[in-house]
């Protein structure tokens, strides 16, 4: 393993973070109506859960309206029960066909609410790449300790890793404050 494989393996996995933050942020709510917001819940079919995403085809085709189309008649009432019990706040509606579901306009309280779960999730992924950046700071110590690479090396990684660290930091951050945007706009 060298410096190179270090660095790339450590990049490799902060985008990764970044990616599971967009993730965890497209299934918070905003004032719109999105698919993300509800695939991820799990429904008890058969006494087997499931994401709801892998029953039913979900769709948005008002900006306040979410229609949830199962592709098996007998999934209507476990998929309304698991919209009802999500911590969502959300109301299905079964007309025997297709479940509606209103998605209401957000309360100032319900916003702030929001926000703060999009904060918690840009820390916990700025805590991860802080986490990735220090596996690869061990591991260039380790490589160092081997007689592998230079203290010189070893230094330049440091700083190579620094400025990775601050670029997805900053990514983060910008990443939190257009969904925080997003959730405030009435």
């Amino acid at each position: 393993m060298t410096i190179a494989d270090v660095i790339r393996d450590a990049d490799t996995r902060m985008s990764k973070a970044m990616d599971a933050l967009h993730h965890n942020l497209n299934a918070v709510r905003t004032g719109r109506a999105a698919p993300s917001l509800i695939e991820r819940i799990h429904v008890d079919y058969y006494g087997t859960t499931m994401p709801l995403n892998q029953l039913a085809n979900i769709s948005a085709p008002e900006s306040r309206l979410l229609v949830v189309q199962p592709w098996d008649k007998g999934s209507m009432q476990p998929i309304e029960k698991a919209i009802q019990m999500s911590d969502l706040g959300l109301t299905p509606n079964n007309d025997g066909q297709v479940i509606r579901i209103n998605i209401p306009t957000l309360t100032e309280e319900r916003r702030k609410q929001m926000v703060k779960v999009v904060h918690s999730s840009v820390e916990e992924s700025k805590v991860a790449v802080r986490n990735i950046r220090r596996d690869a700071l061990q591991s260039a110590k380790t490589l160092m300790t081997k007689k592998e690479i230079s203290e010189d090396d070893e230094r330049r990684a440091q700083q190579e890793l620094e400025t990775l660290t601050k670029k997805y930091v900053d990514e983060a951050e910008k990443i939190g404050k257009a969904k925080e945007q997003e959730v405030l706009e009435v």
